[in-house]
């Protein structure tokens, strides 16, 4: 079996045997307000997050031209679709505050570039690791400008076929490559979950972290990922699940964040490392339960396996087997020992 590699993100490191790391998206949830973009990094950072995650796009490049003009209803009043795109989009002055605001508060933060434009902007910033949408999959152009950053790239799966998974892998390899299992639904109904895709996910792409970025309502799937084996999760943060916005109904308010990673740390404690031992807490227990004591060691018929010589274990083993008493065994038996 192929060694899980590891990704480092400044001094933490994602893979098999890490503690899981937990990134807070916050995306477009600012709304376009930096004040409550500050207030959700430091909600992130209260619920206990390694990392928050905002998004960048170029309207120009990322909204069909047919769309631009369709005008739709929004809190700033009727407005055309690409104008819309404007109003919730961080410039280089919101992007450097945000910059310094997790800095000093110690936090690592990191976008979702959805073009290459993109990629140029949030590079400036020097980012620890990049991550491309479900969306983005299938653009392998973008993929490859992601990558040639040097950094490691996180690539969600949503909305996408084995086959198409194949491909975005096959065009940035599997170093510094991280994957997370996700179904693009906002929000999405627990059929269409499908955990069971991170053991295929591993299988398919052996060495690579995988990990679950999370749409649906509720905490209990992410949970389950966990114990599931993935390595990082990704869950939507909001201030209110009522606020206007296409992706605050899938989110998740900040102490519910942090209910999910208090959680997510015991689940981790929990699941141990699968060496069965008698406890010390088990031992009062034992001592007042248990019938037939052991001391902590094995009897055969009687015998403690710590009192027998290797000869006279021989000799057990040997009788349990052909139904004879141990002790008028050949002498031969000895010879293995003298």
């Amino acid at each position: 079996m192929q060694r899980e590699n590891k990704v480092k993100v400044n001094h933490r490191a994602i893979g098999s045997g890490e503690p899981v790391y937990v990134v807070a998206e916050i995306g477009i949830n600012h709304n376009g307000s930096l004040e409550l973009a500050k207030k959700l990094i430091d909600g992130a950072i209260f619920a206990g997050c390694d990392a928050v995650k905002f998004q960048k796009r170029t309207p120009e490049l990322c909204v069909p031209q047919a769309q631009w003009a369709v005008e739709r209803d929004t809190p700033w009043g009727r407005m055309s679709y690409l104008d819309y795109r404007y109003k919730v989009e961080f410039g280089p002055d919101e992007f450097a505050e945000i910059d310094r605001h997790c800095r000093e508060r110690g936090i690592t933060w990191f976008a979702s570039c959805w073009d290459e434009a993109a990629v140029a902007f949030i590079r400036e910033f020097d980012p620890p690791l990049y991550k491309a949408s479900s969306a983005s999959l299938t653009d392998h152009t973008l993929l490859k400008a992601m990558k040639d950053t040097g950094k490691p790239l996180m690539i969600s799966t949503g909305m996408s076929n084995m086959a198409e998974i194949r491909a975005a892998v096959k065009a940035v390899g599997v170093e510094n490559l991280l994957l997370a299992h996700s179904t693009s639904a906002y929000p999405c109904p627990v059929n269409e979950l499908n955990l069971r895709m991170l053991d295929t996910l591993r299988c398919e792409f052996p060495g690579v972290p995988v990990g679950y970025s999370g749409h649906e309502v509720g905490l209990a799937p992410t949970w389950a990922a966990v114990t599931l084996g993935a390595c990082f999760i990704e869950r939507h943060v909001t201030l209110d699940r009522a606020m206007w916005g296409s992706d605050q109904a899938a989110s998740v308010e900040v102490m519910g964040l942090h209910h999910l990673v208090r959680n997510i740390r015991d689940i981790e404690t929990s699941l141990g490392d699968g060496i069965k031992q008698v406890y010390q807490s088990e031992l009062k227990v034992q001592k007042k339960l248990r019938r037939v004591q052991t001391n902590g060691h094995h009897h055969l018929n009687g015998y403690s396996q710590q009192s027998l010589s290797a000869p006279e274990l021989t000799r057990f083993l040997y009788g349990a087997i052909l139904d004879h008493d141990p002790f008028t065994l050949p002498s031969e038996l000895d010879a293995h020992y003298e």
